[in-house]
């Protein structure tokens, strides 16, 4: 059986729905793969958010370990706030801790879903680790929020989410897999032509700071690429455990050949929502 790790913070719902969507398709059959263990770098007691997260693995029965980055050489790591040297000897040290913890546990790949620290070198050559960021291969980088004003500038017809390999570079990594959609056409045409009326006495930045999060267009963006997470998340582990893409030397192999860009699951994506409940 295909084996996966999971690593988290635990942070939110977003953490929550991300484990629910996975362990349903496992207990469904969609992904015919073993959660080998959950990794939670905070423990019972940490945060609010991170004690539901972890009452929640228990409840599913899987295999929790958890160790708290907040408690571990807090002196060295309130250092590295204002020399990297020091975050980075932290980083090196608090993965050093985390692959003792897993030791002998069996995993072909791990997921980081709501994980909230960044990787350590060591950790990255040892384990193959994929991430989610909310843009395309070759879209914008930063944050959903950057990425979605980023996009809006640049007039762009399509966006999308992509899983990327995890290297000590935050979100540097090269593309495994993505998937993307339209933000022009149907269901944008006037969020657009809105947005070009207000760039007639405003500037995008203006626009930005005084609608943010509320401006009609960036939602619309924002509504359906949030929609396609979880299903590129869960389609990815899929891919995995099935056999058509696997890792090798840090290589995409797919049907026997080592890709030169990552796996497209576009359709896939789009077949699992559409066979979503409404």
């Amino acid at each position: 059986m295909y084996k996966i790790g999971w690593f988290s913070t635990g942070r939110g719902q977003g953490s929550l729905n991300l484990l629910h969507a996975i362990v349903k398709a496992i207990k469904g059959g969609t992904v015919k793969a073993d959660i080998s263990f959950v990794f939670c770098s905070r423990e019972p007691g940490d945060a609010e958010g991170s004690d539901r997260y972890i009452k929640q693995v228990q409840e599913y029965g899987l295999n929790l370990v958890c160790f708290s980055s907040k408690k571990f050489k807090p002196e060295l790591r309130a250092e590295g706030r204002k020399n990297h040297d020091a975050l980075i000897r932290w980083r090196r040290d608090y993965d050093r801790e985390i692959m003792k913890r897993i030791e002998g546990l069996r995993v072909d790949i791990s997921i980081l879903a709501g994980y909230m620290l960044v990787v350590g070198g060591e950790m990255c050559t040892h384990h193959d680790m994929v991430n989610l960021h909310p843009a395309a291969p070759g879209g914008p980088a930063g944050t959903w929020q950057e990425v979605i004003w980023q996009l809006i500038e640049q007039r762009a017809e399509s966006s999308g989410n992509m899983m990327h390999l995890v290297i000590e570079e935050l979100d540097k990594g090269p593309p495994i897999t993505y998937s993307t959609f339209p933000i022009s056409g149907k269901g944008f045409s006037a969020l657009w032509a809105d947005l070009d009326q207000k760039l007639k006495i405003r500037s995008l930045k203006e626009i930005e700071k005084e609608e943010g999060l509320q401006n009609p267009l960036f939602s619309k963006i924002r509504q359906d690429g949030a929609a396609r997470e979880i299903p590129l998340v869960v389609q990815t582990v899929k891919a995995f455990s099935d056999g058509r893409v696997r890792l090798e030397n840090k290589k995409i192999v797919a049907e026997g050949k080592v890709l030169e860009g990552p796996y497209c699951l576009t359709e896939d994506i789009e077949k699992y929502i559409q066979a979503l409940p409404v």
